[in-house]
């Protein structure tokens, strides 16, 4: 079974009307989505409870009604953000919708700098706040459409998401030094995520990350506990477990086997790894996930 892809590819929506919008749920539907990043613009919603957004290893936790922007190639994950979790929904297009003729000047003026790193902006808009609110209606527009999104509104689509861009290019900034540094070094960082999602399954060490990224190894380990918001070898670990749970809940392979597929070689350690992470013993939780299923 394949991992969750870092450097996620998916089309959303179809190849002429590249947008789509999902909802989700922490932890009914999944328990979190792990760090990734891609090559579309992405606002995450909240619309109930609280989930956990991190951003290029910037914590930010979302209640009801707030918002938050990400930007193509930024790196993100989702989680639980108390013991409830959260809904909300994921409003995803490329930025290849907006791209007319060659030399599109709406395209080259306000979109290409958000994706060539020359413009930034604030991501994290809680409720209450002038972005938030200037843009929520547009928001509910497109959630309250999104099953017909691009077979009678693809007009209306657009128009909102023309808005929405105005909007966040009035909220942005130049690039600098002291706000773009940050990010390429993190960008070098993924080389390391690249080595765990190919090699999880064997022995997995700092020296070797440290040199896929190109840091020594004090200077990964510094830079990727800010990026993560844990140690490499939690990192590791947790990585390996999350994929564990994935196959106890989606294959009917035996639980020594799976904990060895995923780089686990101590079952007692991988059993009280997992229930802390949790709450529950493997076999528990492949019931669990079985039962919900039906």
């Amino acid at each position: 079974m394949e991992p969750t892809p870092i450097h996620e590819t998916k089309l959303h929506g179809i190849i002429t009307f590249p947008y789509s919008v999902y909802m989700g749920r922490i932890p009914e539907w999944i328990p979190s989505f792990p760090l990734h990043w891609h090559d579309d613009f992405e606002l995450i919603y909240c619309t109930k409870g609280q989930i956990q957004v991190t951003l290029w290893g910037q914590a930010s936790t979302l209640c009801a009604d707030d918002l938050i922007v990400i930007l193509p190639h930024a790196v993100h994950s989702i989680e639980q953000g108390n013991l409830e979790g959260g809904e909300y929904f994921n409003i995803m297009f490329h930025p290849s919708l907006f791209q007319g003729s060659e030399n599109d000047l709406c395209y080259d003026k306000y979109i290409l700098p958000f994706l060539s790193g020359k413009k930034t902006m604030e991501c994290f808009y809680p409720a209450g706040s002038c972005f938030n609110q200037t843009v929520t209606p547009c928001i509910q527009f497109m959630l309250a459409h999104r099953k017909e999104s691009y077979t009678t509104c693809e007009m209306l689509i657009k128009s909102s998401l023309f808005f929405l861009l105005h909007h966040m290019n009035q909220c942005s900034t130049a690039a600098t030094i002291d706000n773009s540094q940050p990010q390429l070094s993190y960008s070098r960082l993924k080389n390391a995520l690249y080595y765990v999602q190919k090699f999880y399954d064997r022995k997995v060490t700092i020296k070797r990350a440290a040199e896929e990224c190109g840091f020594s190894e004090s200077h990964f380990m510094k830079l990727f506990k800010e990026f993560t918001g844990m140690s490499f070898n939690a990192y590791l670990v947790n990585y390996r477990l999350e994929l564990a749970a994935k196959q106890l809940s989606e294959t009917d392979n035996k639980v020594i086997d799976i904990m060895q597929n995923c780089g686990f070689h101590n079952q007692s350690y991988f059993t009280r790894a997992f229930q802390k992470k949790y709450q529950k013993t493997p076999l528990l939780y492949r019931k669990a996930a079985h039962l919900d299923s039906v």
